[in-house]
């Protein structure tokens, strides 16, 4: 079993505060990484803020050489992160090697992005009192960041804190969840390993009262935080002066319209509403179909997740493999067999073993159902039936969420009105709201977020507009 010493400030430090990490599937111990404890946040703090001026100075080709080498670096070691992330977060190994992927092209494109902020010229002579006078703008990094990331993506979503606070010249402390450390104290090791100054970036898993300052403490100037809405929304409670910043959580709803492709529909729903059993808060998970193709929605539906292999997540034919814990698993169970009580047709599904739940369909749901209106992070898809366009878009809109939508229609003007009335942050016309590539503009509206993640509009989020206002003398 491997045993994980934090990385603080450059330096890999073995605190004694250990933390067993189990797998979800076995319940065997995995690794063993050091926690690290209040004096160990303040050093992390301590040397970000004395190593900010050396990242605001380094120039903007040092740092896009550091990201290029990072993703390099992670890119020949695919193959063991993968492994990794089937062990500690319990996804199937095709599924985490996909997940490694998509983090070395978000260090790519952080890398390129790192070489295009700049700003602009703008006149300042629209009255007579601006006469010979030019503004200049350009984005200055905000100085230290703090993050905290969630297990179900334990690599990229690290990747989507850490490349935009290098690519913008800012130092960083990030805490990692404590079921899934790894990934991140390896990125930050591949990181200071091909040039990033020591102090810069510091990775210190711990409990949530130890990592209180990185909410609380002004000298961060941003925090940045993905996970549930309850914690994210506190976060911003007590976060003080500093920026923040939330990707929070959903209840995607996906619209299949009449004139659907519905085997593509069918596809997609079982891709998005099923991967890495549902933990996402951007997995399908209510999907609204019109009434007049809905049997043959469902057959496909039926068909497709019932061919889903389910099973040990090292195994390479495993699609669906356990939730993060026994308890999630139980926890969704519950939701599901309270919508059956309350009405619902249950599909396939409905059962779990251990941590494994299976992949749940369900039919008739009610909006009032749990499984319909909150976030139950799991495989389990509801399905109800709706009339016209306008009824379905009430119904995605009746929702405390709003991170993304995804509806199915062969008609550009039924995809304009969705597209101008859902009230989410992202809509993906014929996909569902899973789809996600790391450079678009990422996040939610309502109780799912505060601004933008994706290189170039995290990079906005982690620094500051500043003016030159020049008085440009004639002489």
């Amino acid at each position: 079993m491997i045993e994980r010493a934090l990385f603080l400030a450059g330096e890999r430090v073995a605190t004694g505060d250990v933390h067993e990490v189990r797998s979800p599937y076995t319940r065997e111990p995995v690794s063993r990484c050091h926690r690290a404890r209040p004096a160990d946040i303040q050093k992390a703090l301590g040397a970000a803020m004395q190593a900010a001026p050396a990242m605001r100075d380094l120039p903007a080709w040092r740092r896009s050489a550091i990201l290029a080498g990072t993703a390099e670096a992670l890119e020949r070691r695919r193959d063991e992160m993968g492994r990794i992330l089937a062990l500690e977060a319990g996804k199937p190994l095709k599924a985490g090697r996909a997940e490694v992927d998509r983090a070395v092209f978000t260090f790519r494109v952080a890398g390129e992005e790192a070489r295009r902020i700049g700003g602009e010229l703008t006149r300042l002579d629209w009255a007579p009192w601006g006469d010979d006078r030019i503004g200049i703008t350009r984005r200055v990094p905000l100085g230290p960041l703090a993050a905290i990331t969630p297990f179900n993506f334990p690599l990229n979503l690290v990747a989507h804190k850490m490349a935009p606070a290098i690519a913008a010249g800012n130092t960083l402390v990030l805490k990692p969840a404590s079921q899934t450390p790894s990934p991140a104290i390896l990125l930050a090791e591949m990181a200071h390993e091909v040039g990033l100054p020591p102090g810069a970036l510091s990775v210190t898993p711990c409990s949530a009262e130890v990592a209180d300052p990185l909410v609380t403490d002004d000298r961060f100037r941003l925090i940045t935080f993905t996970g549930s809405a309850a914690v994210g929304w506190g976060i911003k409670a007590r976060a003080g002066k500093k920026k923040v910043a939330l990707e929070l959580g959903g209840n995607a709803a996906t619209i299949v319209h009449g004139d659907a492709d519905l085997a593509r529909a069918a596809d997609r729903i079982t891709a998005g509403g099923f991967g890495y059993s549902g933990q996402s808060c951007i997995s399908v998970q209510r999907v609204l179909v019109q009434r007049s193709v809905h049997a043959s929605f469902m057959e496909a539906l039926d068909r497709r997740v019932r061919a889903l292999v389910v099973g040990d997540p090292l195994d390479e034919a495993t699609d669906v493999g356990p939730l993060i814990t026994e308890a999630d698993a139980a926890r969704a169970q519950s939701w599901v067999d309270e919508a059956v009580a309350g009405g619902a047709r249950l599909v396939t599904g409905g059962r779990r073993t251990g941590a494994v739940m299976a992949p749940t369909i369900l039919d008739q749901v009610d909006p009032r159902m749990k499984v319909s209106c909150e976030e139950v992070f799991a495989p389990v898809v509801g399905v109800s039936c709706y009339e016209d366009l306008d009824e379905a878009i009430a119904r995605v809109n009746d929702s405390p969420y709003g991170l993304q939508a995804g509806i199915f229609t062969r008609d550009a003007p039924s995809i304009w009105k969705a597209f101008d009335r859902l009230e989410v942050g992202g809509v993906m016309a014929d996909d569902v709201p899973t789809f996600r590539i790391d450079h678009m503009p990422y996040g939610g509206v309502k109780d799912s977020g505060l601004g933008r993640e994706g290189l170039r509009y995290a990079i906005e989020e982690m620094t500051e507009m500043r003016l030159l206002g020049w008085h440009v003398s004639r002489q």
